[in-house]
């Protein structure tokens, strides 16, 4: 959301400064959705038992939901990047 279209971020997701530009719009909308994620998270930390187990294993089921479409749709690596740590961290949690 913040690197998109500076050069960290085209080189991380291989863009050119065109594509950025144009696309800033978007990459704000899911940077603000994976920020909502990662609140979800946090809060899951320190929620009390049992909710946080709960809100444990949503998240990290919307992580791993996204993840696998992000890789469908757009690239495979996103769902190696996304989904599979997700997916470890939800089966840790369930096997807990």
């Amino acid at each position: 959301m913040v690197f998109w279209a500076k050069p960290l971020g085209r080189k991380t997701f291989n863009t050119t400064e065109a594509f950025a530009k144009e696309s800033a719009g978007l990459a704000k909308n899911q940077g603000l959705y994976n920020l909502f994620l990662v609140a979800g998270l946090v809060w899951s930390v320190v929620a009390p038992e049992p909710m946080a187990h709960a809100l444990k294993i949503f998240f990290l089921g919307c992580v791993v939901v996204a993840g696998v479409y992000g890789g469908l749709t757009v690239n495979m690596r996103i769902a190696a990047i996304q989904a599979v740590p997700a997916a470890i961290g939800l089966a840790l949690v369930l096997l807990g």
